[in-house]
C-alpha cells in the first residue's frame, strides 16, 4: 500500500528547556500504561485474541462488556502508546467478535439485539479503531454494513422506519428489532436487577414504593417479561439516539452525505416529538409515531426512560452524544438545541431541598421525583463544542456545593469514594479539568496525572490478586463488585483520563457511546502513525472560541522528534496561524497555516508553546491521516 504526501506548514522549536513536571509525568504514564497493557493482555487473553472465559454464556447481554474491557488498548495507541498496541487491539477486537458470535450474542459481526446503552458502550472500541488508522478495507466495509442496519438498507435488520424516522424497538441489532424477549434474554441480569426499581408501578406481587423488584422470583419474572413485551419493546426511545455514533463513524470512513443526512433527520425527529410533548422529550414513541402508544398515552415509562432504571442520565447522555455528532457533521451550532432544551427544562423543575438546589431525575405516575444535585458534566460537553456564553451559563448556574477542583481516585476496591461508582467505564474528573481550562485550577495537570498513576497501581494490584485470576472465576463468579461479565472492566489498568484531557484539549468521551471529541490530536511524522512521538509531551493550556494554546516538550536530550498537529480529533477545524510564544506570552514568530495540519520539529531537549488560531467546524470530518493511503476509497460491492 502506498500513500500520498501532504504539503505541511512547518515550525521548529529553538528553545532548550528543562522539562516541566507535567511533561515528565506524561512520559512516566505512557511507559507505565504500555507495560500494564502488555500484562493485562497476557493475563486475560489467548494468543489468538480470544478471552479466557466460560464455555457457555447465555442471554442477550455480553458482547459490550468484553469490548469495553479492552477498548482502551486502541485509544492508548491513538494518543501515543506503543506501536504494538495497534496490532494487539485489532486482534482482540476480532477475537471477541468471533468468540461472542460462537456464544450467540453476535451475528454478522454485530450484536444481534440489545439496547443502545450497551451498543454504545461496546462500539466505542470500533470508534477508537477508526482513529487508530490507517483504515483498512475491513474497517470501511464493516462501517458501511453496520450503518445499513440502522438506515433501512439492510433487509435482514429492518431496525429503521424511513418514513416516520424512528428506530422500531429499544432492542435492536443485526437481527433487526426485538419486539418480544424471552426468559433467557434477561437471565444474566436477574440477580443484579433485584436491587433496582421496578419498571412499572402495577406489577403483581411487587411493592413499587420499596424501590426494589424481585427479578429472581420466577412468578414476578413472568409478569415482568409479559408487561415489558406489551408496553416497552415496541417503538422508539431517546436511548436510540446513541445510534448516531455508529452512523457518524461510518461517515468518518466514507464521507457519504446520506449518512450525514440520516443523523440530522433523526435528531430532528426527536426535536419534533419533544415539541409535541410540550418541551419535555418523551421516552416512548410507538410504531405509528404516537407518543405513549403502548403505555396508556404516558410519555414516561419507556425502556431506559424517565422512570426506569436510571432516569435523566440515560435521557441526557444520548441527547448530548447525538447533538455533538450533529455539530461535527454539519458545523451548525443549532445542532445542540435538543440537548440544551432538555437541560433547561430540567433546571426549570428544580427545587430547594435540605438547603441545596436539586433537579428531578425521574418521573413516576405521580409526577417528578428522585431529586438530586444537577450534574455539570453534560453542559461542559456542550460548552467544549460551542464555546458559547449560553452553554457556559448552563454550567455556572449550578451551585458549587462541593469543591469542583477536587481530583478523585477510586481506591483498591475500585469505588469512587464520593459517588460509589466503580472503575467500570470510570470517567470522574470532568469538572476539575473544566476548572483548569478556564484558568481556575493551575495545579490540575500534575494532580490528574498523579491520580491516574495511582489508579493504575490500584488496578494492577487488583488484577494480580486472586479475584483477578481468570482461572479462578468459576469460584468467584458473582462476588462483591466482580459481577461476572463486567470483570475485565473492573480489572483493567488502562486508565488515562488525564492524558486524554491534557493532550487533546477536551473531556474524555461519554462512556455510553460518545465519540472522543477534542480540539487537537497528533501524529508521529517519522513513524507515520497516530499519536505523540516517543518522549514528546503535550499540554493544551487554554481554549478560546477561535484558538488553542498548546505546549509541546521533547523530554529526550538525545532524540530529534517531528510531529503533525491536527485541528480537531477528526480534522473538522482549520488552523489559520500559529503564534510561537515566549513564557511571558510575547509572540516570537507567526506561522501562516491555513490548513488542518501543522508540522512541528522538536530537536532534542527543546519545547515550544503555540497559540493556534483556528476556524472551527469548517472542514469535512474524517478518520483520514496526513498520509492518506491511495486505496482509502476502495470498498467491496457484493451481489445484489
Amino acid at each position: 500500500m502506498t500513500s500520498t504526501q501532504h504539503s505541511f506548514a512547518r515550525v521548529r522549536a529553538t528553545e532548550r528547556i528543562v522539562p516541566p513536571q507535567w511533561a515528565l509525568q506524561e512520559q512516566l504514564l505512557f511507559d507505565t500504561l504500555n507495560k500494564a497493557a502488555k500484562e493485562f493482555v497476557a493475563r486475560y487473553t489467548h494468543p489468538d485474541g480470544t478471552l479466557i472465559w466460560f464455555e457457555h454464556w447465555p442471554g442477550m447481554d455480553g458482547s459490550d462488556d468484553p469490548y469495553e474491557g479492552f477498548m482502551n488498548l486502541a485509544l492508548l495507541y491513538v494518543l501515543g502508546g506503543s506501536s504494538e498496541l495497534h496490532e494487539v487491539s485489532r486482534k482482540i477486537w476480532e477475537g471477541i467478535t468471533w468468540q461472542w458470535t460462537e456464544y450467540g450474542q453476535i451475528h454478522r459481526e454485530f450484536d444481534a439485539y440489545y439496547d443502545w446503552m450497551h451498543h454504545g458502550e461496546g462500539y466505542l472500541y470500533l470508534y477508537f479503531l477508526g482513529l487508530a488508522g490507517p483504515s483498512t478495507l475491513k474497517d470501511r466495509q464493516r462501517a458501511r454494513s453496520f450503518a445499513a442496519m440502522y438506515t433501512g438498507d439492510d433487509p435482514e435488520a429492518q431496525n429503521y422506519d424511513r418514513e416516520l424516522k424512528l428506530i422500531r424497538s429499544p432492542l435492536n441489532g443485526s437481527r433487526g428489532p426485538r419486539f418480544e424477549v424471552n426468559e433467557e434474554d434477561w437471565s444474566t441480569h436477574r440477580g443484579i436487577l433485584d436491587d433496582y426499581l421496578a419498571p412499572y408501578e402495577d406489577i403483581p406481587g411487587v411493592d413499587f414504593a420499596s424501590g426494589k423488584c424481585a427479578w429472581s422470583n420466577d412468578e414476578v419474572y413472568g409478569h415482568l417479561l409479559r408487561m415489558m413485551n406489551e408496553r416497552m419493546n415496541h417503538g422508539d426511545v431517546p436511548l436510540n439516539l446513541n445510534a448516531t455514533g455508529l452512523i457518524t463513524h461510518a461517515y468518518l470512513h466514507s464521507g457519504d452525505d446520506n449518512l450525514k443526512q440520516w443523523v440530522v433527520e433523526y435528531v430532528a425527529a426527536w426535536q419534533e416529538r419533544t415539541r409535541l410533548n410540550g418541551g419535555i422529550i418523551p421516552d416512548n414513541v410507538g410504531l405509528s409515531g404516537n407518543i405513549g402508544e403502548y403505555n396508556d398515552g404516558k410519555w414516561w415509562g419507556g425502556y431506559y426512560g424517565w422512570r426506569w432504571p436510571h432516569g435523566f442520565m440515560t435521557i441526557i447522555e444520548p441527547l448530548t452524544n447525538a447533538c455533538m455528532n450533529a455539530v461535527l457533521l454539519t458545523g451548525e451550532m443549532s445542532g445542540l438545541a435538543l440537548a440544551r432544551e432538555q437541560l433547561d427544562r430540567n433546571w426549570e423543575l428544580r427545587k430547594e431541598q435540605n438547603g441545596k438546589w436539586v433537579v428531578p431525575y425521574k418521573h413516576f405516575d405521580g409526577g417528578w421525583t428522585d431529586y438530586r444535585e444537577a450534574t455539570p458534566s453534560y453542559p461542559i460537553y456542550l460548552w467544549t463544542t460551542s464555546m458559547a456564553d449560553e452553554d457556559l451559563e448552563r454550567i455556572e448556574r449550578i451551585p458549587k456545593d462541593h469543591d469542583w477542583n477536587e481530583v478523585i481516585v477510586p481506591g483498591f476496591s475500585g469505588k469512587d469514594p464520593k459517588t460509589g461508582r466503580g472503575t467500570k467505564h470510570y470517567i470522574g474528573n470532568t469538572q476539575p479539568w473544566y476548572q483548569y481550562i478556564r484558568g481556575q485550577h493551575p495545579d490540575y495537570p500534575e494532580m490528574i496525572l498523579s491520580a491516574n498513576f495511582e489508579m493504575i497501581g490500584n488496578q494492577l494490584a487488583k488484577m494480580r490478586s486472586l479475584e483477578g485470576d481468570p482461572h479462578s472465576w468459576t469460584e468467584h463468579y458473582n462476588e462483591g463488585i466482580y459481577s461476572a461479565i463486567h470483570i475485565w472492566q473492573e480489572m483493567c489498568p488502562l486508565y488515562f483520563e488525564g492524558l486524554v484531557q491534557l493532550t487533546l484539549g477536551g473531556p474524555m468521551h461519554i462512556s455510553h457511546g460518545g465519540l472522543q471529541h477534542g480540539r487537537v490530536r497528533y501524529f508521529d511524522a517519522e513513524a507515520k502513525r497516530p499519536g505523540l512521538p516517543q518522549g514528546v509531551s503535550a499540554l493544551v493550556e487554554k481554549l478560546t472560541p477561535d484558538s488553542a494554546t498548546v505546549h509541546l516538550v521533547n523530554t529526550s536530550l538525545f532524540d530529534f522528534r517531528e510531529l503533525v498537529i491536527q485541528a480537531g480529533v477528526f480534522g473538522e477545524h482549520r488552523f489559520v496561524t500559529g503564534d510561537v510564544l515566549e513564557a511571558s506570552g510575547e509572540i516570537i514568530e507567526t506561522v501562516h497555516i491555513n490548513d488542518k495540519w501543522l508540522n512541528v520539529s522538536l530537536p532534542a531537549g527543546t519545547g515550544i508553546t503555540l497559540r493556534l488560531s483556528m476556524q472551527r467546524y469548517v472542514n469535512t470530518p474524517s478518520y483520514g491521516m496526513p498520509w492518506q493511503a491511495d486505496d482509502a476509497d476502495s470498498i467491496i460491492h457484493g451481489r445484489s
